[in-house]
């Protein structure tokens, strides 16, 4: 009986700072949310290198499964740079190392309006596997600006 509460006080526990753990930037929420799934919740910044840990919540039994992780380009090593500076992007990618998406967040290109900024620029990485190299044309901007793609296509060489 002493073995089940104690075992039933360290679940409590564990939920209890995973709660705790969830992050709250609205923001920051919102862009995560168009990476991955409805109802999915994310930690804060962990590990190295630093990246948000998605977690899917089973309706039935109300445990928390690790979805993917997302992270920041401009928080890897090397940092990689378009044309005129780092081009700040939010990957998502499933455990498996699918992406479930990206979402340019900021960026100081000159040509950005019909490069980089478009829709279409973006859903080009989503359900790539990271293990296969990208090159530029497999991810390609509506116009011949190759600077920017070639960054956007190294998102593979930072992750691994």
């Amino acid at each position: 009986m002493r073995t089940a509460a104690a075992l039933l006080f360290v679940i409590a526990g564990v939920a209890g700072v995973l709660e705790q753990k969830q992050l709250m930037d609205k923001k920051l929420l919102d862009q995560l949310g168009h990476l991955f799934p409805p109802g999915t919740v994310f930690s804060p910044k962990e590990g190295t290198p630093q990246h948000f840990s998605a977690y899917i919540t089973d309706p039935v039994s109300g445990g928390q499964t690790l979805a993917g992780f997302a992270f920041w380009t401009t928080e890897l090593e090397p940092l990689e740079r378009g044309y005129d500076g780092p081009i700040k992007i939010l990957v998502g990618m499933d455990t498996r190392g699918i992406l479930t998406g990206v979402l340019v967040i900021e960026h100081r290109e000159p040509y950005g309006a019909f490069s980089i900024d478009p829709p279409r620029f973006a859903a080009q990485f989503k359900g790539k596997d990271i293990r296969h190299a990208f090159r530029v044309g497999d991810v390609s901007p509506a116009s011949p600006l190759t600077s920017s793609v070639r960054f956007a296509a190294s998102i593979d060489r930072a992750v691994f």
